[in-house]
């Protein structure tokens, strides 16, 4: 198989790392504010919008252009750009609502050094604040569900055998639609359920359930395409 790699772009590197990091950052986020120890909210503000930015120009190129169509993926495009574009325009708005907080907590008089007032204040605020957009994640949830099912339906995902790695189960490819349908599911599943967990009586197992299926996807997808950099590295190589 030869490609010609100068008329098309894959990163969907990049944009696994930064969807594994933002997940573990809204667990890390809501652990924090749990147990009282948001202070500063620029630096929260930024660290979503670092990976919300990469996510959304990236997720709207893909979605756009298609390139992925140019190497013989073309519902990968879908796959990948569609939920990309989505939660990074969710993140950057999370930026933004938590960055003008800030703003208004200082004009309050709220020290936001003051780890227990700014987070007391912000317990209080968080479902209006947070509630309006986590309907479209959750709608969006449901559509990595579908997505899911459509992985392991048509068995899709299978990496070519030119890559590194991910290429030795070429020949086996419900493998490989296993792990990345299931990455999807339980993205979809925690997505979903989200909102329920901004009510100030959230039930404890929902809590529960969206916490692991966060941890656990954010770690899956950003260690995925970390390895990724190498295994696509290897097949630009191989293909040349």
């Amino acid at each position: 198989m030869t490609i010609d790699w100068a008329s098309t772009q894959v990163y969907n590197t990049i944009m696994s790392v930064a969807t594994g990091v933002a997940l573990l950052l809204i667990i890390r986020f809501f652990l924090h504010l749990k147990n009282g120890k948001i202070g500063e909210l620029e630096g929260w503000s930024m660290g979503f919008a670092v990976p919300g930015f990469i996510l959304t120009i990236t997720g709207a190129h893909m979605s756009l252009t298609w390139p992925l169509a140019q190497i013989g993926f073309p519902f990968d495009d879908i796959i990948f750009g569609e939920p990309s574009l989505a939660f990074g325009v969710l993140l950057l708005a999370t930026a933004i609502l938590l960055w003008r907080k800030s703003n208004l907590y200082m004009k309050q008089g709220i020290n936001m050094k003051d780890k227990d007032a700014v987070s007391s204040h912000l317990k209080k605020d968080l479902p209006d604040l947070f509630k309006p957009l986590s309907y479209f994640g959750a709608a969006m949830g449901l559509g990595l569900i579908s997505i899911a099912v459509a992985g392991i339906t048509y068995q899709l995902f299978a990496a070519p055998p030119q890559e590194p790695i991910t290429g030795m189960f070429a020949d086996v490819p419900i493998v490989e639609a296993i792990f990345i349908s299931g990455l999807y599911a339980i993205t979809g599943i925690g997505a979903t359920l989200f909102p329920f967990t901004l009510n100030t009586n959230a039930n404890q197992g929902i809590l529960a359930i969206v916490k692991y299926c966060f941890i656990i996807s954010g770690l899956a997808f950003a260690l995925f395409g970390i390895m990724n950099f190498f295994t696509h590295i290897g097949l630009i190589v191989n293909t040349m």
